[in-house]
């Protein structure tokens, strides 16, 4: 779907080959998806492109207490601003930089990317805990790749993005363990259900727009 807001996924070198990864489900749901590998000696000139880009006012998605405290913002400006002068950058679309790897390799990727630095980092501040179940972690406010874009997409504006990918995702992890476990996927499950009604609302909000 169009959106407000942009996603650009920096990968770990293998994160893209493993099946639970769930950037894919992003560029599934958000039309402005990017994705590039990241590499500790080199960057993609594409992505130095993206990031310089005037449309997009990039936003490095990741804890504040591993950032400078002037580079650390907990919102975005909201569209269509009363006054032009309510925040600087407040006429470009916000683009999420997610970095997309177990922890270990996210705070890498955050310390050893020099072309991040000048970059905001919004540290996000959510209310519940992850319900991601295909990965083990120690922590509840670890957050899967596609849990987190829905996050951003709230706080951009964009809720029906927002909401399709949390629906996405309990299908995603439906399917998922239904296939590690050698069962048959449950066609009618509150999962499917749910993403079927967000589909058809999606539907009908567009064709009265």
């Amino acid at each position: 779907m169009t959106t407000r807001a942009g996603v650009c996924l920096l990968m770990s070198d293998i994160e893209p080959l493993k099946p639970s990864n769930t950037g894919w489900l992003i560029a599934d749901v958000v039309a402005d998806t990017f994705a590039f590998g990241w590499a500790r000696t080199e960057v993609d000139p594409q992505l130095l492109a993206l990031l310089r880009d005037p449309q997009w006012q990039p936003y490095v998605v990741f804890p504040g207490q591993y950032a400078l405290a002037e580079r650390v913002v907990h919102a975005v400006p909201p569209p269509n601003p009363v006054h032009d002068d309510v925040c600087e950058h407040a006429d470009r679309r916000p683009l999420f930089i997610l970095l997309d790897g177990t922890w270990s390799e996210a705070r890498k990727m955050f310390g050893k990317s020099p072309y991040l630095d000048a970059l905001p980092v919004l540290s996000l501040e959510p209310q519940q805990t992850s319900q991601y179940k295909l990965r083990r972690s120690c922590r509840d406010d670890h957050f899967c790749t596609s849990e987190v874009a829905a996050l951003c997409m709230t706080l951009s504006g964009d809720q029906r993005a927002a909401e399709t990918l949390e629906a996405y995702l309990a299908v995603f992890t439906h399917h998922y363990l239904q296939a590690k476990n050698q069962l048959p996927v449950a066609w009618d499950s509150p999962a499917h259900q749910r993403l079927d009604a967000i589909t058809l609302r999606c539907i009908e909000f567009d064709k009265n727009e």
